[in-house]
């Protein structure tokens, strides 16, 4: 009986044995297969809308700025105030122009008394014709004078109007480069009126990308979180390289419907140049070891479990949620894509499903 009692503890013994040293269980993780995907070759630059409806403001006559009605970015109607020159120098010379007008108006009068006077004399041939004549053509170089002199007054007024700026059109306020106290001329700018509607993105690419560039190609504006705002299409290359920043000019028209883009903002703009087979892995499937990119991947014979091995791989841009696989990974073979932090080298694995 003591045999045997000996002889079934030590079975147990080697049963549990057996047990500690077994292999675990495959860790289910999520896996895909690396396949060839289409994808855009793209480039970011920072460009310039302009705005296609665009009126500049300048002013029609020199002077002193003493008001500024408006502000950047306000909305206006058509003929409101937007600023106002100092007119008192203009001021006085149409009430100079208006005192002399008056002189004139009595000189005139005097003229009309004359020349009825000189009329009745030489009627009762008392003066001559020469007189009367000469009564005559006082007469008309008054009126004349006068006729003239009233033009010149409403000149002045005409004139004494553009001392006050007003819009042209209706639109939105775009920057103000001037300020009260400055003295413009007409060939300063003071502001500008943009209307909504479509914009004009100027973008300066490098000469490397000429051969890539060609009207049509998809220009998209981008917004600070990254996501598409705007698009357009290339609409004009420059046919000349600016020798100083070796770039050349593309413009794309795009649609602002929603009116939150404006005239002169600096903007991401993305430019798509066309598209190419890659392979892609999802951004939380890489982790960095010592600031290098690692990801899982899956590996097994047929018919024997599947371990993970841990591989370095090499990144291209990153296209939404995944990264461009530039090198480390092969078509066909399983990355695993989730749950990388439970696993080690040499793990077991097994699709999740």
């Amino acid at each position: 009986m003591g045999s045997i009692a000996m002889l079934a503890l030590t079975a147990g013994c080697n049963k549990n044995e057996a047990s500690a040293h077994a292999a675990p269980p495959p860790t289910p993780v999520p896996m895909a297969v690396a396949q060839p995907t289409p994808v855009n070759i793209s480039s970011e630059y920072i460009s310039t809308l302009k705005s296609r409806n665009t009126t500049s403001i300048n002013p029609q006559v020199e002077g002193q700025i003493t008001q500024i009605y408006v502000k950047s970015g306000e909305r206006v109607q058509r003929g409101a105030l937007l600023m106002q020159i100092d007119p008192l120098k203009q001021q006085a010379t149409t009430g100079s122009q208006e005192a002399a007008r008056k002189a004139q108006e009595a000189n005139l009068e005097y003229a009309q008394k004359q020349l009825e006077r000189t009329r009745k004399l030489y009627e009762a041939g008392v003066v001559s014709k020469q007189n009367l004549d000469e009564a005559v053509t006082a007469h008309d170089a008054a009126a004349a004078q006068l006729k003239a002199l009233e033009a010149q007054v409403q000149e002045q007024k005409e004139q004494l109007r553009y001392y006050r700026v007003a819009a042209p059109t209706g639109g939105i306020v775009g920057d103000i480069p001037v300020h009260v106290g400055d003295r413009v001329t007409t060939t300063t700018l003071l502001t500008t009126i943009d209307q909504p509607g479509a914009l004009e993105a100027y973008v300066e690419i490098p000469v490397e990308h000429a051969h890539d560039v060609g009207l049509g190609k998809l220009v998209e504006i981008l917004g600070n979180d990254g996501s598409v705002v705007a698009e357009g299409h290339v609409t004009f290359v420059s046919p000349q390289v600016n020798d100083a920043t070796q770039t050349i000019l593309i413009k794309s028209l795009v649609e602002n419907k929603q009116n939150i883009l404006r005239n002169d903002q600096l903007v991401r703009t993305r430019v798509t140049w066309g598209t190419r087979q890659a392979l892609l892995i999802p951004v939380l499937a890489i982790s960095r070891i010592n600031g290098q990119p690692f990801a899982f991947v899956a590996e097994g014979e047929q018919n024997k479990p599947l371990i993970a091995h841990q591989r370095q791989v090499q990144l291209g841009e990153m296209i939404g949620n995944d990264y461009v696989i530039l090198g480390g990974i092969k078509p066909g073979e399983r990355i695993i894509t989730g749950g990388t932090q439970m696993l080690g080298e040499g793990v077991p694995v097994q699709p999740k499903s």
